[in-house]
């Protein structure tokens, strides 16, 4: 079967790739940049791969017409807290435009139980965009899935975060919703399964793990699994404001997730029936066996995709060639460079740069850095990497977004999200025999420059020392 997978750098898209490939159908990737699609030479080369933005006009885009089947896991929840549905309605049109043209029989969309009679603004949303997508020329199967629980979903992540940092929690009293979690690897069962069966053609189905928790349950169950005690006191005062600020402030994620995540959380999500699991007869995983699965992948350094990797996770444009060519005009560089010996060992160590391995040098200076750019709005240090030693472009790497990451030519090219008076990339590149490290910033007006000026001090010794641990061989 040729299938059309949009969101195909997505969180599920990741996942969802290689499951099909084992299938033995023919993907097209719907992606908005080509060169964002994180995937190995071999994976690349059993795919077929086409730029479209759904949020562009469709008549100057257009996908194969021999499409079979679709999947639809477009979302814009990370990118905006205020006109993100209006972007998701737009996106579902455009979708039906385009598809309308093809010999597509089935879509198959990911979206979220709703089962309130007063939706929040992101589960309304996702509800909009059923309705829309039930308009198109195909047949459309619908899974609405609880909360998804895998190694790097945004639900895990904060949990994680909030369970690891805090013993003791004062929480607002949206913890004491209920909700049904769901394993990441039942979501691409079912997700797999639904295809090609008319069964499930013209329905929407609500999907979700056997348990029924209160968040204040998940969190209690993540310490269990993990081997500790947590203890949670629910306040009634937190506004959601602050409900936003203080996810924001604790854990991985980013303000505008924060924010559209408080606001369904005070929601219940609970699956109506298990009709689709028996029919299709899926055993679902508990919350804790998720859990587990989650920590087996992260040490097996096999996580997949996160949600940080998103471009909307940080501050940069949907498009990274506004950003790969480093500019020479206007612009205050620092520029070391070292002769080495052992090019593999250090090619290495530029690629397990950030994240747990730190930036081999002043890692507390860098992350005294990361807090003060979360205080502005910036990202921080909270993104860390997905991979400890593979990097692809449109990965997030802490504060930085990677540009260009090419082994071949030795070069690794990164731009700053952090929340600067200015543009900043920081390059690594070796060239017979050299390491070359190049701190390029471009000022915006005099702010600008007394910013660079100001911490030029710290950058003598944390980018002079940094670059002599990487040639370390």
């Amino acid at each position: 079967m040729k299938i059309l997978l949009t969101g195909a750098n997505g969180y599920i898209g990741m996942r969802l790739l290689p499951k099909l490939l084992e299938m033995g159908h023919q993907l097209v990737c719907a992606v908005r940049d080509e060169k964002r699609l994180s995937v190995d030479e071999n994976t690349r080369s059993n795919i077929e791969v086409v730029e479209i933005d759904f949020l562009e006009d469709p008549t100057n885009q257009e996908v194969p017409s021999d499409i079979d089947a679709a999947y639809y896991l477009i979302h814009s929840m990370t990118s905006s807290v205020t006109d993100f549905d209006e972007k998701e309605a737009q996106a579902a049109k455009n979708f039906n435009t385009l598809l309308a043209k093809t010999q597509c029989e089935q879509v198959i969309y990911l979206s979220g139980i709703v089962n309130d009679k007063e939706l929040s603004k992101h589960l309304s949303s996702r509800k909009n965009v059923e309705d829309i997508l039930y308009q198109g020329s195909f047949q459309l199967t619908v899974l609405r899935a609880g909360i998804i629980v895998g190694s790097g979903s945004s639900s895990f992540e904060i949990i994680r975060d909030l369970c690891e940092k805090l013993p003791v929690m004062i929480t607002p009293k949206w913890v004491l919703t209920k909700t049904q979690p769901i394993a990441i690897r039942d979501v691409i069962q079912f997700l797999t399964q639904v295809l090609g069966n008319k069964n499930t053609y013209n329905q929407s189905f609500d999907i979700g793990g056997p348990d029924v928790l209160t968040y204040k349950d998940m969190l209690h169950g993540y310490a269990k699994v993990r081997g500790f005690k947590n203890w949670i006191f629910t306040v009634p005062v937190m506004t959601p404001k602050l409900s936003s600020y203080w996810l924001y402030f604790v854990t991985s994620t980013s303000y505008k997730l924060a924010t559209n995540l408080v606001d369904s959380m005070k929601m219940e999500v609970v699956a109506k029936d298990n009709q689709l699991q028996q029919m299709l007869g899926i055993e679902t995983h508990t919350y804790e066996e998720a859990i587990d699965m989650a920590f087996k992948k992260i040490e097996q350094n096999l996580v997949i995709s996160s949600w940080k990797d998103s471009i909307a996770s940080g501050q940069i444009k949907k498009d990274l060639e506004n950003y790969i060519q480093v500019p020479k005009y206007g612009v205050l560089q620092d520029k070391k460079s070292l002769p080495i010996t052992n090019e593999k060992k250090v090619l290495k160590n530029i690629w397990s740069i950030g994240g747990e391995t730190g930036w081999y040098y002043g890692n507390w200076l860098w992350k005294i850095r990361g807090f003060l750019d979360k205080l502005v709005g910036g990202p921080g240090l909270r993104r860390g990497r997905t991979h400890p030693d593979k990097i692809f472009p449109g990965d997030a790497l802490d504060f930085w977004r990677v540009l260009l990451a090419d082994k071949k030519r030795k070069r690794l090219l990164l731009f700053a999200e952090m929340k600067t008076p200015g543009e900043a990339w920081l390059e690594f590149k070796i060239e017979d025999g050299v390491l070359y490290q190049t701190a390029t910033f471009r000022p915006k007006g005099l702010l600008g420059r007394l910013y660079w000026y100001s911490v030029l001090p710290f950058h003598l010794f944390i980018f002079g020392n940094m670059i002599k641990n990487i040639a370390k061989s």
